[in-house]
């Protein structure tokens, strides 16, 4: 047997490439760019169940320095200890989130439409889309603020680590993406603050409620239930007449 063949029969490796396969169907963007040798680390300290922290500190470096936001390098994780039927635990996560960041720290600023942490839409593009929608009204002669509303998430709580304020970030990112069917326009507002533009129809109540069942069921299936305002304050803020003052709500708002 070759030396490349007995890497591949390791219990190490194999666990490598189931992960990938799952990852790349589940939550992974890019499948090109998911190997890197930081993930052999953290599969070999699942395996010799040994502390799996340096490997993930390592993994989120990586990540981060690649451009890979936190709610993806999370989920991806995630997505690993699922297929060996445990959580990833705080020190984990943790781990994850300070690489993560002490990367991504030291990259060039480079503008973008997307929140990094949570892998949402910024403010800036959420006021793009209440633009578009506003005037969509003013041509078919409705007001809009019977046809739209905004839809408020507020999990803040206070005195937050980096590392966890990510961490709450990442799981916000994926609770609300889930929770509605793609196209609606949301953004992060910072701060654990979010913000969703819905239309008012007979469905408004029900989604409002799936948003709540999944913010709770990601917090809790990431252990962050106690970084999670509880309840979580969600609301419908009505809009104003002109997107100006929409606007301006909306960076009232941010935090």
């Amino acid at each position: 047997m070759s030396n490349a063949s007995s890497v591949q029969a390791t219990p190490a490796a194999t666990l490598r490439e189931q992960w990938q396969a799952a990852t790349t169907v589940a939550v992974w963007l890019r499948p090109n760019d998911w190997y890197h040798p930081a993930v052999d680390a953290l599969t070999e300290a699942l395996c010799a169940g040994t502390c799996p922290r340096a490997a993930g500190y390592r993994l989120g470096e990586v990540r981060g320095a690649s451009g890979v936001g936190i709610a993806e390098t999370i989920d991806d994780v995630t997505v690993l200890y699922d297929l060996v039927a445990a959580e990833p635990g705080l020190d984990l996560v943790r781990s994850l989130c300070e690489g993560w960041a002490d990367a991504a720290h030291a990259a060039p600023v480079q503008a973008t439409c997307m929140d990094p942490e949570s892998g949402l839409p910024t403010l800036e593009y959420l006021s793009v889309r209440l633009g578009e929608t506003y005037g969509a009204a003013r041509r078919h002669g409705l007001p809009v603020h019977e046809t739209h509303c905004l839809v408020m998430v507020d999990v803040a709580v206070a005195d937050l680590a980096p590392w966890r304020r990510m961490a709450r970030s990442a799981a916000m990112g994926r609770a609300l993406t889930s929770a509605l069917l793609p196209g609606h326009p949301m953004a992060a507002l910072g701060g654990g603050a979010f913000a969703l533009l819905l239309e008012r129809d007979g469905d408004l109540g029900e989604r409002v409620r799936r948003l709540r069942d999944e913010v709770n069921s990601h917090a809790t299936l990431l252990q962050l239930m106690d970084l999670l305002r509880q309840p979580p304050r969600i609301w419908i803020e009505p809009l104003p007449e002109t997107h100006e003052r929409a606007a301006e709500m909306l960076t009232h708002l941010r935090r």
